[in-house]
């Protein structure tokens, strides 16, 4: 049996912060704002992985009031989960993802991005895919005021 869980989140551009996608640093001149490092297609991944496997979402796990999160290296956080996809007798099998941005442009970084991924899922890199696109000049991500990332988690039992 597959198991399938989807995760969405999304963060507003703050100056004086870093744009991290995937555990990777992109350079630009705002990054994303939150309690954690705000790596919003990490934390979508993390969402992924827990409703695949039934175990609640991020909020639950490492919720934003409490200050031992405050900063967090968010592919800290997604190694947490995978051990605790992995205790609970699940193996991931691939993870599909889906950056919404305006910019920064997203090619040069993508497969950094899904080779850092790939390492933290314990996956070989074909089994990681990281898309890009735009939101055509609609919405808070078309207006180039945050980001927003989708990923899908499949799931066997070990």
């Amino acid at each position: 049996m597959t198991l399938t869980g989807i995760g969405f989140d999304s963060h507003r551009f703050a100056p004086g912060r870093r744009l991290l996608l995937g555990g990777v640093e992109l350079p630009y001149e705002r990054g994303l704002d939150g309690h954690s490092d705000a790596d919003v297609l990490a934390h979508a991944v993390i969402d992924a992985l827990l409703g695949a496997a039934g175990l609640g979402d991020i909020g639950e796990h490492f919720p934003d009031t409490d200050e031992r999160f405050r900063d967090a290296d968010s592919m800290r956080l997604l190694a947490t989960v995978v051990e605790s996809v992995i205790a609970a007798g699940l193996q991931i099998v691939n993870v599909d993802c889906t950056i919404v941005m305006e910019e920064p442009k997203l090619g040069a970084h993508r497969a950094a991005i899904r080779d850092r991924l790939a390492g933290t899922l314990g996956l070989d890199s074909a089994r990681v895919n990281v898309k890009a696109s735009t939101g055509e000049g609609m919405g808070f991500v078309g207006r180039g005021e945050g980001v927003a990332a989708l990923a899908v988690a499949s799931l066997e039992q070990a």
